[in-house]
């Protein structure tokens, strides 16, 4: 289990939050240290203004994070590494949902609630293996959101820096990272890579191929159905879309795995 590791959590979620924002396509609206004035406000219990939400003390953030982020999730009694996944995406998109997406991950009933069943099966499942899935399970929920091209770079970058740490942290949590860990990040950050490789070329493919769509099939068709043409063709593209999405993706896992395992002596 997680224990004395809010701390080490914070130092991940902290920068990737940033200090005073106020995005006009950010549903949360003005925000300091990721707490919105939503937050702040049901914090303080009363009204608060973006001028207290730009005066935030890193100090107030902590505690905030800590009663209503990290023990309503139940993190300290997760496993290392697995901690930072679930508290990092409940930072970014709510406590409910990300404890619902690890309660899927996890194959256990899905209430969003952080209970004593789902605290259970995550300590006896592989953490390695639930912090991917949650990872992949919070990247693919935040494509589907309307805001997704505003922020995707900064978004996909965040979720696998958190993954690479994530993973990292649950190798370490003897102790000291060893030889064998440096190794293990090394080895994701290949295979990440490679599978990047892969999805760019079958993107490639897929346009290139057209679908199946020759120009000899077109040319010697009696009645070609152009609309049909058309859809296929638009579905090509759109399965190439997803590849290279998919692709960056990994690259940006690649990157912050070898980061990771650059920070092992």
């Amino acid at each position: 289990m997680a224990k004395g590791n809010r701390a080490a959590c914070l130092a991940v979620t902290f920068p990737h939050e940033g200090g005073y924002v106020d995005h006009p396509k950010d549903p949360g609206g003005a925000t300091n240290l990721g707490i919105t004035l939503a937050t702040l406000r049901d914090w303080r219990k009363r009204p608060v203004t973006k001028a207290d939400v730009r005066a935030l003390t890193k100090i107030e953030a902590e505690a905030i994070y800590g009663m209503k982020y990290w023990t309503p999730m139940r993190c300290e009694d997760l496993p290392y590494g697995l901690d930072l996944a679930v508290f990092d995406f409940g930072v970014n998109s709510g406590n409910s949902r990300s404890v619902r997406y690890l309660q899927a991950v996890l194959g256990v009933k899905q209430d969003g609630v952080a209970g004593n069943t789902t605290v259970v099966e995550a300590v006896k499942q592989n953490s390695k293996a639930t912090i991917q899935k949650l990872c992949a399970k919070r990247l693919s929920f935040m494509q589907g959101l309307a805001i997704w091209n505003t922020f995707k770079k900064g978004w996909s970058r965040r979720v696998a820096d958190v993954e690479a740490k994530a993973v990292a942290m649950w190798l370490k949590r003897d102790g000291a990272l060893s030889v064998p860990a440096k190794r293990e990040l090394q080895a994701e950050s290949v295979k990440a890579e490679e599978t990047a490789k892969t999805q760019n070329a079958s993107a490639g493919g897929a346009v290139a191929g057209g679908g199946g769509v020759t120009g000899t099939d077109v040319a010697t068709s009696v009645d070609p159905n152009w609309l049909l043409i058309g859809g296929i063709v638009g579905l090509v593209v759109v399965a190439a879309v997803i590849l290279l999405v998919k692709a960056r993706h990994n690259r940006a896992r690649a990157d912050a795995y070898a980061l990771e395992s650059a920070s092992v002596d």
